[in-house]
């Protein structure tokens, strides 16, 4: 079967919550793809859609350069579903009129269900049920042949439905956690779809090693392998679609967590006996960062030094014809949404920008999964929980974790405080909870005393934040008893340090990591 076959359209009018959607309707077992709004008719027809959503946005739809969609999504046959600015949207292009409202609704709300239709079909006549507002616009009257279906005190039509055609719109976002029964509602309006819910990791993984097969045919693969979520999944992957052929590259930089080089390849050399080459280039990146303080310069050597290496050790792989990297669905959907590709390019966190000269086809195996699909993935191809489920680790590793210049004793130092707090984060049982926790080295040492003796050491901070996706991260609320072990034991076995300071600072205005 082609797990392909059902999918629904997601059209982007720019919403924060436009990938959640997505994601709400793969977890329920339905392929999608969000799209710009503004695919012609033709593309339309040729995606073949089995539901089209429209999704939120931050414009009013009579605002000057407000996106539109072609009126020919309602004529596709297949059901429609509005959100808020797909809503008005709808309204508008079918012959309805929207309005500035005069109460604002932002926020938990509660709607009075009148008519069970579309995503509403799991209630009653007359039930109130709790949803998520974010909208100043509302419709003041409705399209030919559509009715209201749910109601707010200050929204006569917060849901609308066609009498006869399976088009519906709500004001509210099923999208969102706070609206706590929105999964039923997006559940119900993918079952008037006719898909039978058969999106599975499983499915995934065999279509993906037949289209690997299809694309490499005899050819060889390089695979830069960092010993992140994505790459290690892409790697296995890529291994059980073509063997030997594909020669995976691990880059020991110096800049790795306390026994990453030894994990990575434990896991791929003994469990998965993936062809693998190590570089050991350590004494090359310390060379090249001695003295530079400045963050960006940081990132920019470290980007350039490991192009620089990969290259030298993938000109080595005969035959090679493709490169493969662990391009994800966010990426993706950046480079062709409604607000363009991203202003700033973070190679540092992939093997972005080798030479032109290399002549390698891209192989892209995840690049139409999240990354909580991903970790799936890699579940399903029987990579370790401790694996797959890593906690994020930037790209030019820990020389952005020592502030200041870089040598190998600051190194030294952070590397083992990271490893007492990763330690005692999943001896607390707190590791998946939280979207990351590590230790920082500052530039900034002071008085201390142990036993008899006065030291002048350095200062170290612990960070740990909870996030959904790293966009926003809140500081962790991590028991006091946990600070204060982690606390004892870094100023007891990592001599060097002897102040450990806890930062409680949010994302925004500050960042996750320190650089």
């Amino acid at each position: 079967m082609d797990i392909h076959a059902e999918r629904i359209l997601i059209l982007d009018f720019g919403s924060q919550y436009t990938q959640l959607i997505a994601r709400r309707v793969r977890e329920l077992g339905v392929y999608c793809e969000i799209h710009r709004p503004d695919l012609t008719p033709s593309q339309l027809r040729a995606f073949a859609p089995r539901g089209v959503i429209l999704s939120g946005g931050p414009m009013s739809v009579d605002q000057k350069g407000a996106p539109s969609c072609s009126p020919e999504v309602f004529d596709l046959g297949v059901p429609v579903l509005g959100i808020c600015y797909g809503l008005q949207l709808m309204s508008t292009l079918l012959g309805g009129r929207v309005a500035r409202a005069m109460h604002r609704e932002y926020g938990a709300a509660e709607i009075l269900v009148s008519a069970p239709r579309g995503p509403l079909a799991p209630f009653h006549a007359g039930e109130p049920v709790k949803v998520w507002m974010s909208h100043g616009d509302l419709v003041e009257a409705l399209p030919p042949g559509f009715e209201a279906v749910a109601t707010t005190p200050s929204s006569p039509f917060a849901a609308i439905a066609h009498a006869s055609r399976p088009l519906y719109g709500v004001q509210f976002h099923p999208e969102v956690v706070h609206s706590p029964r929105g999964r039923e509602m997006l559940q119900a309006f993918l079952r008037g779809c006719g898909v039978t819910f058969s999106w599975t990791m499983k499915g995934f993984a065999e279509e993906a090693i037949r289209a690997i097969r299809a694309q490499v045919g005899e050819g060889r693969v390089i695979c830069g392998l960092s010993g992140g979520v994505d790459s290690s999944v892409a790697a296995v992957l890529i291994h059980r679609a073509v063997g030997d052929r594909l020669q995976c590259i691990f880059v020991d930089n110096g800049l790795l967590r306390a026994g990453e080089r030894e994990q990575v390849e434990g896991l791929f050399r003994g469990q998965f006996h993936v062809p693998l080459r190590t570089v050991d280039a350590r004494a090359r990146f310390l060379g090249a960062l001695a003295g530079v303080a400045d963050p960006e310069r940081k990132r920019k050597i470290i980007g350039r030094e490991f192009v620089a290496v990969f290259d030298e050790a993938a000109a080595e792989v005969e035959d090679a014809r493709f490169l493969a990297q662990g391009t994800l669905y966010p990426d993706v959907i950046e480079s062709v949404s409604l607000k363009g590709p991203s202003a700033t390019i973070k190679s540092h966190h992939n093997v972005g920008g080798l030479p032109e000269n290399m002549k390698l086809s891209l192989v892209e195996p995840l690049r139409e999964l999240f990354k909580d699909e991903v970790r799936a993935l890699g579940r399903e191809l029987g990579l370790p929980d401790e694996m797959v489920s890593r906690q994020p680790f930037p790209g030019p590793g820990l020389a952005i974790r020592v502030l200041g210049d870089v040598t190998g004793d600051k190194l030294g130092l952070v590397r083992r405080a990271d490893a007492v707090v990763q330690e005692e984060i999943r001896a607390a049982g707190l590791y998946k909870e939280l979207w990351q926790a590590f230790a920082v080295l500052l530039p900034v040492q002071s008085v201390g005393v142990m036993g008899d003796e006065r030291t002048y050491e350095w200062t170290c901070v612990v960070r740990a934040v909870t996030s959904v996706d790293g966009m926003t991260a809140d500081w962790a609320r991590l028991p006091h008893e946990l600070l204060a072990r982690i606390s004892a034991r870094i100023i007891n076995e990592v001599r060097g340090i002897n102040r450990v300071t806890y930062d409680i600072s949010s994302k925004p205005p500050a960042t996750i990591e320190w650089e």
